[in-house]
């Protein structure tokens, strides 16, 4: 049992289950996927994208195509400067984005979790769990109890919630009340009902899997 891009599952899934209650969720804002340039979207003639992300790739050229927008696209190393100097766009994931917003903040033109939501209503699922079909849910069910364990104790313990927020806020170079700000409002690692209607809508909408197909998926989920 292993996180993966919501795209990767989508590519695989014919090998693969989803595993229920977990995920990589965002309820609008996600401050971890975003488009940066100097002018907006409807004026960037090519984007840069990072080597390192296949469901923001599927998101961002889901919202070009919902504004009738064709840049050029290009595949660069997760370097803003060096994506900047090449292309008028450039789309950064996970701390980088992170980092480059709060270095860059007039640079920041458009939120992907925020658009998702703002288009459909919906949480965006950026990642979700999953193992191969031919694992045992017993070995599945441990794994995943111990990791809502640890997240619940994550959410619940101010202690240990504040030792996380620290440590990441090193690591990356923000404050710590940004980093809590992350981990409280922008991001869940919890695969709720909505949720899951989220990552349906993708899946089915942007990454183009048959209906048929993902609802099977979903209502197979290992337990």
């Amino acid at each position: 049992m292993a996180p993966i891009p919501s795209a990767d599952f989508a590519k695989h899934s014919d090998s693969l289950r989803l595993v229920g209650d977990l995920g990589i969720v965002s309820m609008g804002h996600v401050g971890s996927v975003l488009l940066f340039g100097d002018r907006p979207p409807d004026h960037m003639r090519d984007i840069a994208f990072p080597t390192d992300s296949s469901t923001s790739k599927r998101l961002l050229r889901w919202y070009l195509d919902k504004q009738g927008l064709d840049p050029r696209t290009i595949d660069l190393g997760p370097d803003l400067s060096s994506m900047l100097q090449q292309c008028d766009g450039a789309l950064l994931i996970g701390d980088r984005a992170l980092r480059a917003a709060s270095e860059h903040p007039s640079l920041v033109q458009l939120d992907l979790g925020a658009e998702w939501t703002r288009s459909t209503g919906l949480p965006m699922v950026f990642g979700v769990f999953a193992t191969h079909e031919s694992s045992e849910n017993q070995d599945i069910l441990e794994a995943k109890t111990e990791l809502i364990s640890n997240y619940q104790a994550f959410i619940n313990d101010n202690h240990r919630r504040e030792e996380v927020v620290r440590i990441a806020a090193d690591k990356i170079g923000l404050t710590p009340s940004r980093m809590d700000q992350y981990f409280r409002s922008e991001v869940s690692n919890i695969l709720d009902e909505q949720s899951v209607e989220g990552l349906a809508r993708f899946l089915v909408d942007v990454c183009g899997m048959d209906t048929g197909l993902v609802q099977r998926s979903i209502q197979s989920v290992t337990p």
